[in-house]
């Protein structure tokens, strides 16, 4: 059996370079987690701008909705009150006469070339 000689600088260099190989891995793995982390984050904070700005959307429906303009709104679209001095119109309908309905044609569907459908076959979701 050769006797080979054992050269520690060598193995403490081989040793090194395989804990910096080691240190690089880790490093990398850390800064995949920091940027998965980073994306998360910026998907919550678009979220939470949503629902800060529905609820002041809301807000806005609620507060209008305690007006007197929208009682009045109301009072005047679907209530069908009038205040005084208001002149109220009622159409009324001549007898005999039937509404005039007019027919609306659909509208034509332009063809396709040939190229368009496949490409909407392959390109379009």
């Amino acid at each position: 059996m050769p006797n080979i000689p054992i050269n520690f600088r060598r193995v403490a260099v081989f040793l090194g370079i395989f804990l910096l190989i080691l240190l690089v891995i880790e490093f990398n793995s850390r800064l995949e987690e920091l940027n998965r982390l980073n994306d998360q984050r910026d998907e919550i904070r678009v979220l939470a701008t949503q629902s800060i700005q529905t609820q002041m959307a809301l807000q806005t429906q609620v507060a209008y909705a305690n007006s007197d303009a929208a009682v009045d709104e109301w009072a005047r679209t679907e209530g069908h009150y009038v205040l005084e001095g208001d002149q109220p119109v009622i159409p009324i309908v001549q007898p005999g006469s039937d509404p005039v309905i007019v027919p609306t044609t659909p509208p034509i569907p332009t063809p396709m070339q040939n190229w368009e459908v496949w490409w909407s076959l392959f390109f379009e979701e």
